[in-house]
């Protein structure tokens, strides 16, 4: 499974918001320096979707705001 990930780091308060059934918006507290914020959106898709953060792996979008996982 192939989600595309709309990530706001630094934001004032984490949330995730589903926009369709393949598609969520995540607000990150971490910067986005040194990977932190990629952390912190697999530890909230991991939460979200009740999964192992192991089971997460980011496929495109490294430094980008629009990224994709794959579980």
């Amino acid at each position: 499974m192939i989600l595309t990930v709309y990530v706001k780091p630094s934001a004032r308060r984490p949330s995730v918001e589903w926009v369709d059934e393949d598609t969520i918006k995540v607000s990150v507290t971490a910067p986005p320096e040194k990977g932190k914020a990629n952390k912190a959106v697999i530890e909230a898709l991991a939460e979200e979707l009740g999964i192992a953060k192991s089971t997460i792996e980011l496929i495109r979008g490294g430094t980008a705001r629009i990224k994709q996982f794959k579980i």
